[in-house]
């Protein structure tokens, strides 16, 4: 494949680097009716024509790949936008990433439009070019200042804590393993002196190829400064050690199950001055024998007696507040649930509302131990002879 240079895609189109899409589209349909090859057929010139001024088209057409053009020269769909407006910025700015494209194949990386070749092309090839526009065009060795501070990161932890203090909020503690500031350097990373970077024999940059093409960045090592500082005997050069500490937070009453908490500042340690991350904790709570929570709902079942349940009655009940009195409806059938209102979790996002207590009724068949008392059962059955099969029966 020949090696090609830039192409100067408005001059294939005959329109100024300053046209609009309007004008862009105009031009193009009016050599593409010029040269279509169903106009001119078995012309090769003119299908040679066709082509360029799709391609050119193709390019200008698109914004994203228009600016990409007119940062680069070229167009290539390894680079993003992104990468080079960085890149032209530095140019603009008189940056040290130089990089030299006479006589580069960029048809190899998809043809002269960048596109991947129809055929898959040669994998490694293209996707090594946008490695090396990857550091490149990012600038993320050239921009980055030797030894500035560089924020810690943010730890996220599980606390699970008993069903109580859940529900009534207090303090709770958990151990954690975080990178703390360096004693010794305090979080500089080095001892003060520095020396020669071996990396660029002290030149502050670094040439490198990538196919035929050549470039030149500032050296990844000493960040362009073409000095190293003496890593922390302490931490080797991290600005921070590890560390476990017990960390002791407040339970906001009402926390429910998976509620969030952030803790500022008990992430871990930045370097060279940069701010401390955060801690998050994802609240577990415990469970309980007789009490179930559903948000701000307490569910439980209390049993009741036959007569309770035929007759209707008031039986105490527990709560999360201690003893209350329950009214058990005449009728009450067994797996019935009733409300009592405000007896349960008080809301931690809503202060003041509470939930309620779902009470699940168990109707407790006794175990009839004299013939007394199964004289009454049979009396009793005779004056409530109905069938509760019936609806049953009904419905098959």
């Amino acid at each position: 494949m020949p090696t090609t240079t830039n192409k100067d895609y408005y001059a294939t189109l005959d329109v100024k680097k300053t046209a609009t899409a309007e004008e862009i589209r105009k031009a193009f349909r009016k050599l593409a009716r010029r040269y279509h090859p169903d106009v001119n057929p078995g012309d090769k010139r003119a299908e040679e024509k066709f082509k360029e001024i799709s391609e050119a088209n193709d390019v200008l057409s698109d914004e994203k790949k228009r600016k990409v053009y007119d940062q680069l020269g070229f167009y290539s769909d390894q680079v993003d936008p992104a990468q080079a407006e960085a890149y032209a910025r530095q140019q603009q700015a008189g940056g040290r990433h130089t990089v030299d494209f006479d006589g580069f194949d960029f048809s190899g990386f998809g043809g002269a439009g960048g596109h991947q070749p129809a055929g898959g092309g040669n994998p490694s090839t293209w996707g090594s070019f946008k490695d090396i526009f990857s550091g490149i065009f990012t600038g993320a060795n050239g921009e980055q200042q030797a030894g500035g501070p560089q924020s810690g990161t943010d730890l996220e932890y599980q606390a699970t804590v008993d069903f109580w203090t859940a529900i009534r909020g207090g303090q709770a503690r958990i151990q954690v393993n975080r990178m703390d500031g360096c004693p010794t350097c305090h979080g500089r990373a080095s001892t003060g002196g520095s020396m020669r970077c071996p990396e660029c024999d002290g030149s502050g940059q670094v040439t490198q190829m990538g196919g035929r093409m050549k470039f030149t960045i500032p050296c990844p090592r000493c960040h362009g400064t073409g000095k190293t500082a003496d890593r922390c005997p302490t931490c080797h050069g991290e600005g921070a050690v590890h560390s476990t500490e017990v960390v002791e937070f407040r339970i906001k009453a009402g926390t429910r199950d998976g509620q969030r908490i952030r803790l500022q500042g008990k992430g871990n340690a930045g370097v060279n001055g940069g701010a401390t991350g955060d801690l998050y904790l994802i609240v577990r709570t415990g469970s309980h024998l007789v009490f179930q929570r559903e948000g701000d709902d307490i569910h439980l079942s209390v049993p009741v007696t036959v007569a309770e349940a035929s007759l209707g009655a008031k039986v105490d009940v527990p709560t999360i507040d201690g003893r209350a009195q329950l009214k058990i409806p005449p009728g009450t059938q067994n797996g019935q649930k009733l409300r009592m209102r405000e007896r349960g979790v008080e809301s931690a996002t809503h202060p003041g509302q509470r939930g309620d207590q779902i009470v699940t009724v168990e109707v407790v068949v006794p175990h009839l131990q004299d013939e007394r008392s199964r004289e009454i059962m049979r009396e009793l059955a005779k004056l409530n002879n109905q069938d509760p099969r019936v609806r049953l029966f009904d419905k098959v």
